[in-house]
């Protein structure tokens, strides 16, 4: 038996303690296609929830009124999660593009997943790679979408008090994915000319320090909820305790 904390870079840890985290409660099944209620941040299998919503208005977690009347304008695609339940769960990506290739050949319709040169060979790697959404895969194995398929945010990046240069460009459009230690490292870039320096750096919004792992989408729902676009962040120098 190791003492304790031997090995802890070693630990591995079971899916069955994840399962929790990634099966959607309304088919009991691992999420497929991520989708998540911009209301309240719960997250279900996209046809699962496009089909609760088509009769419901509420998150069937929380109970939360999503929308009186269109509710399905509320739910967005959740890449994080999309590929974490993928990357987490063996062969699961493979099985589901089986699945949905019996599903159209079934019904003799085609796969719309499936452009015309490719049917031949829908099971080709090349293939494999486009058929589930999220997953355009680029030579080498790099996402060649870059997050343009995301739903957008636009952000005005001011300097607060003149503590920091102001940008040239303050006004950028980027995935609601983006983490405020993204916008960090960018602004670093652009103020410093060296990204490491990003640590040096708070972001702000309604005088209010963002914490590091915050997504844009979750500052629109918290913090600027029913306010106009652009979002309004500030960036300053870390201050010293």
């Amino acid at each position: 038996m190791k003492p304790r904390g031997a090995g802890s870079s070693d630990r591995k840890i079971r899916l069955k303690t994840l399962n929790p985290c990634i099966t959607c409660m309304l088919c009991k099944g691992y999420m497929i296609e991520a989708t998540t209620i911009t209301e309240c941040l719960h997250t279900f299998c996209k046809s699962c929830i496009v089909k609760f919503l088509e009769e419901n208005n509420t998150c069937p977690k929380c109970g939360l009124v999503i929308h009186q009347s269109h509710p399905l304008n509320y739910i967005s695609h959740d890449r994080t999660m999309h590929d974490i339940v993928f990357k987490l769960v063996p062969n699961l990506r493979e099985d589901e593009i089986r699945r949905e290739d019996d599903f159209y050949k079934s019904n003799g319709i085609p796969n719309p997943k499936i452009s015309t040169d490719e049917k031949e060979n829908s099971t080709s790697p090349e293939t494999t790679n486009r058929h589930i959404p999220g997953n355009q895969a680029a030579p080498g194995g790099d996402d060649d979408d870059y997050h343009r398929s995301d739903e957008q945010v636009s952000v005005c990046l001011d300097c607060y008090q003149g503590q920091l240069q102001q940008l040239k460009r303050k006004y950028i459009r980027c995935s609601v994915q983006t983490t405020i230690t993204h916008l960090k490292k960018f602004l670093a870039l652009k103020l410093f000319n060296d990204m490491s320096k990003f640590r040096e750096l708070e972001v702000m919004c309604q005088q209010e320090i963002l914490g590091k792992d915050h997504t844009l989408k979750f500052i629109c729902m918290t913090r600027w909820r029913n306010k106009d676009a652009p979002l309004q962040l500030y960036y300053r120098p870390k201050l010293e305790l």
